[in-house]
């Protein structure tokens, strides 16, 4: 199989083409990301050339402006991970590159014949759903309309509706991940979430006093490894050979204020979820924080996932826990870890996270 991925620099893309190029069955990965990542970035350390004989190839390639269709031609399948967080203060800027990218990379598929179509869809593309009890992938995926990241993934949802009412002979998979962490992952996931204020070096048991027990936090979770698997037995088509449609991926526990007060060592202060809002709104306001408090509302209110079908039908389950997801990540960001690819990189926010200051935080893609 040949395939090609979009986004493949990124958090979930690295593992992915990790995962597809240990396949025996996939003779050729062809990476596209905005930027070449560095020769360590891949499986067979060829960085931006492919190597000689390596099975990693790159291409630098813009879903918002590249014509896609020469570099799919050939493809066995497609796997679309390309995906601006930021900036949140210019959502038509993610709007472009998530939901206009991503019809672009559908009709590209589909005029150059690719057989199979794998999307990262996300939990946050479901409505409001229970923290009781785990739903299946029947809920409705409508979104939080107060969060752009939520708008996107579920427009993304009916974009991939309409193309499998016009493809029915392609195959179609939508892979919904909890929310996805790794040592590696840290850097970006720092400056992208929590901005250059936050110091890192002292997120560690014992230094943290207190966890905020917020009504709604109850989240799941699991390593970049994991879901760069579920990626792969997509492509490959599960334990039939043609899985599609949609499959929830996350690991055990489920992560709430008490499992994360564990991990640090910490313990649990009941506090309102409104004037955490309100400081997190006017943080965001002020440029101190990238996050929007949108995407606050929607971690309270995504439902927890059932992954029974893709444990059933992709043959897929985690080799690690979410506890373990998160303890990797948070020595992550202990150390300033990354990978060799620009999102990854520590170094992408400039020396002592001055750049992240200089571009305005939340501004910047």
């Amino acid at each position: 199989m040949r395939v090609v991925v979009t986004g493949a620099t990124g958090n979930i893309g690295t593992s992915t083409v990790r995962a597809l190029a240990a396949d025996p069955g996939v003779t050729a990965v062809t990476g596209l990301a905005r930027r070449a990542p560095g020769s360590a970035a891949t499986p067979d350390g060829s960085g931006g050339s492919g190597g000689s004989g390596g099975k990693v190839e790159w291409a630098e390639a813009d879903v918002t402006d590249t014509d896609l269709v020469p570099l799919l031609r050939g493809a066995d399948a497609v796997v679309h991970l390309a995906w601006l967080f930021q900036p949140t203060h210019r959502p038509a800027v993610t709007w472009d590159a998530n939901a206009v990218g991503s019809a672009r990379v559908f009709d590209a598929a589909a005029r150059a014949g690719v057989p199979a179509l794998v999307y990262s869809s996300s939990v946050g593309a479901y409505s409001p759903g229970p923290k009781d009890r785990a739903v299946d992938e029947s809920w409705p995926t409508h979104g939080w309309p107060g969060a752009a990241y939520s708008r996107e993934k579920a427009y993304v949802e009916r974009l991939l509706d309409a193309f499998e009412a016009s493809h029915p002979d392609r195959r179609v998979v939508r892979i919904r991940p909890g929310f996805v962490f790794e040592r590696q992952s840290a850097a970006e996931q720092r400056r992208l979430f929590a901005g250059p204020l936050l110091p890192g070096r002292l997120v560690r048991p014992g230094l943290v006093p207190a966890v905020p027990d917020l009504p709604g936090l109850r989240l799941q979770a699991l390593h970049a490894a994991d879901a760069g698997e579920a990626f792969r037995l997509a492509v490959t088509g599960g334990v039939s050979g043609d899985a599609r449609g949609a499959f929830n991926i996350a690991a055990e526990p489920v992560l709430d204020a008490a499992e994360l007060a564990g991990i640090l060592g910490a313990r649990t202060v009941r506090v309102p979820v409104r004037g955490v809002r309100a400081a997190l709104a006017a943080a965001w306001a002020l440029h101190l924080v990238p996050a929007s408090p949108g995407l606050f509302d929607l971690a309270l209110r995504v439902p927890l996932m059932d992954v029974a079908r893709a444990r059933d039908e992709l043959g897929w389950t985690p080799r690690r826990t979410a506890r373990q997801a998160i303890e990797e990540f948070l020595e992550g960001l202990r150390t300033g870890a990354g990978r060799d690819t620009p999102p990854l990189s520590p170094g992408t926010g400039g020396p002592g996270r001055a750049r992240e200051f200089a571009t305005g935080i939340g501004r910047k893609p």
